[in-house]
């Protein structure tokens, strides 16, 4: 996510939520100092990413969308080399407080 888009999109009071997958397997909560840390490794991790959204759902405050997510590396990581492909399989809910994300559950399920 560009820095800019941090104080656009996410609320001061951001917790995110990642459940428990291959990559985090006790799952992760985040606040938004969390967030731009990640933001910047993932920089460093990906030559590139991108999202695939299936569909979208509101209610209310609340938004649920799924769809994939691909990801490529721009290092190797263990066993995988630097331009293999990963990708996840997502359903994520978000809560939106004064028109931002204030908090969001990541269901990430990551192919072998």
């Amino acid at each position: 996510m560009p820095e800019d888009a941090f104080a656009e999109l996410l609320h001061p009071e951001i917790e995110q939520r990642e459940l428990p997958n291959k990559f985090a397997p006790r799952g992760a909560v985040r606040d938004l100092a969390a967030l731009r840390s990640n933001a910047g490794a993932g920089r460093r991790l990906m030559r590139s990413q991108r999202y695939e959204i299936d569909a979208v759902s509101a209610q209310g405050d609340a938004v649920a969308a799924f769809g994939r997510w691909i990801g490529v590396l721009a290092i190797s990581i263990g066993e995988l080399p630097a331009g293999h492909a990963l990708v996840a399989h997502l359903a994520m809910r978000f809560e939106l407080r004064d028109g931002k994300i204030v908090r969001q559950w990541n269901y990430d399920c990551f192919d072998d």
